[in-house]
């Protein structure tokens, strides 16, 4: 089957196949990157932090700087703790890098989605939104489809084990440079959040289906709750959610001359749902491996598995750890209980011992 050619073909537009679609391009590949959405970065479906190392994308997109933690525990204790980041427009985010990678040569297209593969020919078929489809052959692939990746379901890997989050944005009624953070057994398998973004809070949380099947009432509880208290208004500005994966990585992050970046690949971290940043540098790291492997270093994908390994592995290791230990404690009387939530979550040191 003919169909065009190139280089690198990229599966999904967010930070981790927009940072891929742009290093390769930069070196000179031919480079066609897809997204199935309409518009780029929406709709939003994260909390919109970034750490500082992000700063180098984040300019386009910045709205205001994050300074600390606040942890509350059960007992309404509070952890206060350095925290450092940046919030963003993360649909800005997503499309100034996107943009960058257009500016230096890829080819980006949306409503486009990824219908078939084969992997012995090296052919994608791509089925465009007036149900038009087409062929595209390339060299490498880079996965950067999400938690629920047709990549991976179409050459046969597993599906990834995910929660799922729901998230509403409010008026925010002074300013703010916290992040704030409720751990309860409420939350079963997660946590609810508030995240100042300017005169914006985006409150939400996060809980595994099996545990608790309607996020809805507890999120609106807490959402009434901060409007009591004055820092937020009642008025919901938008509403999202979405699948966040809680697995750990993948095994492998490379079949064949296909490679997996950001929630594809299982680099969302487990506890904290973090996972922008291992996006952005797991994709920058693919498309430098693309380049050096098209330039004729046969070892250079499984040098980029390798490497991805090394750098998260341990810290995602401990997190699936903890993950299955709570998971033994939600919906009994340990889920009460302070002891029980510093173990789980990262502002705290019990979290880091063995």
């Amino acid at each position: 089957m003919n169909g065009t050619a190139f280089d690198v073909l990229v599966v999904g537009l967010g930070p981790g196949g927009a940072a891929a679609a742009l290093v390769a391009a930069r070196a000179g590949l031919s480079v066609l990157a897809i997204d199935r959405r309409r518009q780029l970065g929406q709709p939003v479906q994260c909390a919109e932090f970034v750490p500082l190392p992000m700063g180098r994308y984040a300019k386009p997109a910045l709205v205001q700087q994050i300074v600390g933690m606040r942890s509350v525990l059960p007992s309404g204790a509070i952890e206060q703790s350095d925290f450092p980041g940046l919030m963003v427009d993360r649909a800005a985010f997503d499309q100034a890098i996107a943009t960058e990678a257009s500016r230096n040569g890829a080819l980006l297209r949306v409503q486009t989605a990824l219908k078939d593969l084969c992997l012995e020919r090296g052919e994608a078929v791509l089925r465009a939104a007036n149900g038009k489809t087409e062929v595209a052959r390339y060299r490498v692939l880079i996965a950067a489809d999400g938690p629920h990746s047709p990549v991976a379901r179409l050459i046969g890997w597993p599906a990834l084990r995910t929660v799922e989050t729901r998230q509403y944005s409010l008026p925010l009624l002074r300013p703010y440079t916290d992040t704030d953070i409720w751990l309860s057994d409420a939350y079963p398998g997660g946590y609810a959040w508030l995240f100042p973004k300017g005169d914006v809070a985006n409150v939400g949380l996060g809980a595994d289906p099996h545990l608790l099947a309607d996020m809805k009432r507890p999120l609106e509880t807490l959402c009434a709750q901060l409007a009591e208290e004055g820092l937020v208004g009642r008025d919901i500005l938008a509403r999202t959610g979405g699948a966040i994966p809680v697995g750990g990585m993948r095994p492998s992050l490379v079949q064949g001359n296909v490679l997996f970046v950001g929630d594809a690949a299982g680099l969302t971290h487990p506890i904290t749902g973090a996972g922008i940043a291992s996006a952005v540098l797991s994709g920058e790291r693919a498309g430098q491996a693309a380049a050096a492997f098209l330039a004729g270093a046969s070892g250079a994908l499984a040098e980029y598995d390798g490497d991805m390994h090394d750098e998260f592995e341990d810290s995602l290791a401990r997190a699936v750890a903890r993950r299955e230990w709570l998971m033994e404690r939600w919906g009994t009387p340990a889920a009460q209980l302070d002891a029980t939530h510093k173990r789980g979550w990262v502002a705290f040191r019990e979290y880091f011992a063995a």
